[in-house]
């Protein structure tokens, strides 16, 4: 009795490598959580950049390399936003299946704003604005293409991908209306942002982002675009110009100065919101009030 015992046991340990869960690697705080969504109840995705890291010029650390090579699946935008991934993907993750959301039919894409180009690399997407993530109907439908990636590579578990998948999209619905009662009284209400990276949002909502005050977060804008900004504020009555937390607030001061505007802060990725499921709505939720909030106060 003891050695079938033994035996059982070995053919257990043989069999367990069969039956793990999928490996899947997030690139940013957005996609990591809603990873983190759809394989509730199975494992943790891990998110590879760390919270207020840019996407847009990032280079990999050797524990990152790692996780990239031990993956079974990648998660990200696209090279439009992770240039830096590009290649790692061909040759570290080389065995990893990649879950690319710019290149999924059913995403939704807005074309880039001219001159839209990141630092350093040469590269011009003037395809498609990378945020996509800041459309709630896009996270929909990654949850949905996530759940059948997953099932695909994980059949033990692909019902709980898929019922975690409805039962998130629903949460993001009932959201998505919410977001739309909070923020119609302000839809006319002018305003400025740092970055060009908040049209999938404001055109969810109907906001009107007058303009943005650079279209690259790794070029500061220089005097010349300090002073046309300062014009389009008086010229269009902004109400808020919204800086971001890892950009220094004076930018945004100096091009606010003597007009009345209020300045306000918004974060595309949400830095300061701690990991997990619960992140990619609470994003939205903090956008939201930030937008409402400022752009309910007069000028």
């Amino acid at each position: 009795m003891p050695y079938r015992i033994l035996i059982s046991l070995l053919l257990l340990l043989v069999q367990l490598p069969l039956f793990a869960a999928p490996r899947v690697v997030a690139t940013i705080q957005p996609l990591h959580a809603l990873a983190a969504g759809g394989m509730e109840g199975v494992a943790e995705p891990q998110l590879l950049l760390p919270p207020g890291a840019s996407p847009h010029s990032y280079a990999l650390t050797p524990s990152q390399a790692q996780a990239l090579a031990q993956a079974d699946l990648v998660v990200w935008v696209g090279s439009g936003l992770e240039q830096f991934l590009a290649k790692p993907l061909r040759t570290l993750a080389a065995k990893a299946d990649s879950l690319e959301l710019a290149r999924l039919d059913s995403i939704k894409l807005l074309a880039a704003t001219p001159g839209h180009a990141h630092a350093g690399s040469g590269h011009d997407h003037a395809d498609y604005d990378p945020h996509l993530w800041l459309d709630v109907g896009n996270a929909e439908r990654l949850l949905a293409a996530l759940a059948e990636r997953l099932a695909a590579l994980d059949p033990a578990h692909a019902e709980t991908y898929r019922r975690n998948a409805q039962r998130r999209m629903a949460q993001l619905q009932r959201l998505d209306a919410a977001l739309q009662r909070q923020l119609e009284p302000v839809q006319a209400v002018p305003f400025m942002v740092f970055h060009d990276a908040y049209r999938y949002f404001t055109q969810r909502y109907g906001l009107f982002e007058a303009t943005a005050l650079t279209l690259n977060p790794e070029r500061p804008p220089g005097a010349r675009a300090v002073i046309q900004a300062r014009q389009q504020v008086s010229d269009l009555k902004v109400r808020c110009i919204f800086s971001e937390p890892q950009f220094e607030p004076g930018l945004a001061e100096a091009v606010a100065r003597g007009s009345g505007a209020r300045i306000a802060v918004l974060d595309p990725i949400g830095a300061a919101i701690p990991p997990g499921p619960e992140a990619y709505p609470e994003l939205l939720r903090r956008l939201a009030t930030a937008l409402s909030d400022c752009l309910s106060e007069p000028r």
